[in-house]
């Protein structure tokens, strides 16, 4: 896939080399055809002559085929897991790998910031774009109650200005993460998350991850 492009649920996103695995389920393959050649020959002989061979060899070379069956239908799920795909539809915001990349089960490494990131990182369909807002917990109190609650964004470097649509509050306070480097906010400040959401053809030239200011106001 590429970047910016919509996928549905379903949709292979990228695939693991699975040339070991691929070989594993031919060798189960050829194992479960070898099992059932033996099981043919032996209940035919049975059939013609139940003297020729006792009925625990048929019974054994039946449970053989069995076990191989099992086994390939285990070599078959697993070669399916080196094909990652979409869980939902959306849209595929960043693709952190190239073709014949080394990988690992942390993500991709990332010379830059010495890390591993998610090979590939996507958002929900993106007719609305949501909004987290930060609020300190000293302004908490003085939030309007939710029925009651407008909010306006403003894009930074713009005089766009949009208005916001209340979706909720997750109602959890937190150490605040993204500082704004202003010498009077402190690292041990908490903020309460507020959500809210607006038309993403609205403002075409909004992306997520984006940082906005949002100022919060009562109807």
């Amino acid at each position: 896939v590429r970047e910016g492009q919509r996928v549905s649920a379903g949709t292979p996103l990228f695939t693991i080399d699975d040339s070991v695995q691929r070989a594993n389920m031919e060798l189960a393959e050829s194992n479960l055809k070898v099992a059932q050649d033996q099981y043919d020959k032996r209940r035919a002989s049975f059939e013609f002559d139940p003297n020729s061979i006792s009925k625990d060899v048929v019974d054994t070379a039946r449970d053989a085929v069995n076990q191989s069956a099992a086994a390939l239908k285990a070599a078959n799920a697993l070669l399916r897991k080196y094909s990652v795909k979409a869980p939902v539809a959306g849209v595929v915001l960043a693709v952190n790998t190239t073709a014949g990349s080394y990988v690992s089960a942390q993500g991709g490494y990332d010379a830059y910031t010495q890390g591993f990131n998610p090979l590939v990182v996507m958002g929900g369909p993106q007719d609305n774009l949501a909004v987290r807002c930060y609020v300190d917990e000293i302004l908490v109190s003085r939030l309007p109650a939710p029925e009651h609650i407008q909010a306006q964004m403003s894009i930074r470097g713009t005089d766009t200005k949009v208005s916001l649509e209340f979706v909720r509050v997750q109602p959890y306070v937190s150490p605040k993460i993204e500082l704004s480097n202003q010498r009077q906010e402190k690292v041990d400040l908490r903020v309460l998350p507020v959500i809210f959401r607006f038309k993403a053809k609205a403002v075409p030239s909004v992306y997520p991850g984006q940082l906005v200011d949002v100022y919060i106001g009562q109807k």
